[in-house]
């Protein structure tokens, strides 16, 4: 291949899901931030991102030197509630303009992919969460409505991708019966998480554990709410601290609200509400331990920020997880199910005065840093352009 690979990536705006329309930036989530970040200005590709939005917004026409961005705009019928036809067609219009040699679509559970794969061009499709596993573990009729067709959105799409990322090797086992080539490239980090952590307050004041992610079935707050208040009760000196959006619509979350707040006056856990990335940054720093026990996790990115901050982790021993804390000093599973051993290794960990690892920092630099994942996705990139030309002299 002659010059820069031109590469479009096909993700959502947050501004259009969190309508807030009149941000002059736009702005991703954080897998495809970290990603974004390690191929800005990166020599040998050129980059276009596009998005889906429901009204106009402010659209630089680059995000870096190598970095363009397109909004396309949809009307209300283009979305889930038309199969997501108007996406397709817009952004596969936008693409035609744009005549990249690959599209890469991120996340199954919208347009993105199912665009990608519509577009006429070589593409891969990046696989955040399986959406027959993210189904199984909603309650409400929304939930259940929304997850449901978006797996049978994806059950139509991977098999016609080009290629699969997948974040983590449980996600390649549960992709394998697509007969599709697929590779494991974990999310990127942001690069906030790699600025030099701040020093833990050991042995100062109470410790501190963290949970991070949207309140939900899946993340089991709750469930951990419980569990600090049996340690409180036991007389453990400790502050349990969740932080994530917490839709208060749904029976879960409004549960949960309603527990948090006499802890809250008992003084064992706060809600932070949700967090920026800097202000997230902080709270890690501010903490000792990271816990995040989930029933089931397709890669578990907090896990990674929590040790790339040198917190001590305790986590539920399924999914992604297994992966990012395999041969990290101070990460520590347990089995999914096993909340007496988590109570149990949460405790000794008090009793030892809260330690936190040194070099856990280092550890997730070498994996996880935006270049390492952008460079491994430039080669998977020109791996299926070859392809694709040789199939098709």
């Amino acid at each position: 291949m002659t010059g820069p690979i031109v590469v479009a990536i096909i993700t959502t705006d947050l501004r259009d899901d969190h309508r807030r329309y009149d941000e002059p930036q736009p702005s991703f989530g954080a897998a495809p931030t970290g990603l974004l970040q390690g191929l800005k200005n990166m020599e040998g590709c050129e980059v276009h991102v596009v998005s889906c939005v429901q009204r106009p917004v402010a659209s630089p026409e680059k995000i870096a030197d190598n970095m363009f961005y397109h909004s396309v705009e949809i009307g209300k019928w283009g979305w889930m509630r038309g199969l997501y036809a108007g996406c397709i067609r817009a952004a596969g219009r936008k693409l035609r303009e744009i005549g990249p040699d690959i599209v890469h679509g991120q996340g199954t559970e919208r347009y993105c992919a199912l665009s990608a794969v519509f577009s006429g061009f070589p593409n891969v499709a990046t696989i955040h969460g399986k959406m027959s596993e993210v189904a199984r573990h909603q309650h409400g009729a929304g939930a259940v409505a929304f997850y449901g067709a978006a797996r049978l959105l994806e059950e139509f799409t991977l098999p016609r991708t080009d290629g699969i990322v997948c974040i983590s090797d449980y996600m390649r086992g549960l992709v394998s019966k697509y007969r599709v080539p697929a590779w494991i490239v974990p999310n990127a980090l942001q690069e906030i998480y790699f600025e030099s952590p701040g020093k833990k307050a050991g042995g100062r004041g109470k410790p501190v554990l963290i949970n991070a992610g949207v309140i939900s079935e899946r993340k089991r707050q709750v469930e951990l709410l419980g569990m600090a208040g049996r340690l409180h009760a036991r007389g453990a000196n400790f502050e349990f601290q969740f932080a994530g959006s917490c839709a208060g619509e749904s029976a879960y979350a409004r549960e949960f609200l309603a527990k948090v707040k006499p802890a809250e006056e008992a003084g064992y856990a706060r809600y932070l509400g949700a967090l920026p990335a800097g202000e997230l940054v902080k709270r890690y720093d501010e903490a000792g331990a990271m816990v995040h026990f989930p029933g089931e996790e397709a890669f578990g990115l907090v896990v990674a920020e929590a040790l790339a901050r040198n917190l001590k982790f305790f986590g539920a021993r399924t999914g992604g997880i297994t992966g990012i804390a395999s041969g990290v000093e101070g990460a520590e599973l347990i089995g999914p199910d096993d909340w007496e051993g988590l109570e149990h290794a949460i405790v000794q960990w008090l009793d030892a005065g809260a330690p936190t690892p040194a070099g856990a920092a280092e550890e997730m630099k070498a994996r996880y840093h935006p270049r390492v994942i952008a460079r491994r996705h430039l080669e998977i990139y020109s791996e299926v352009v070859r392809r694709k030309k040789s199939a098709n002299p």
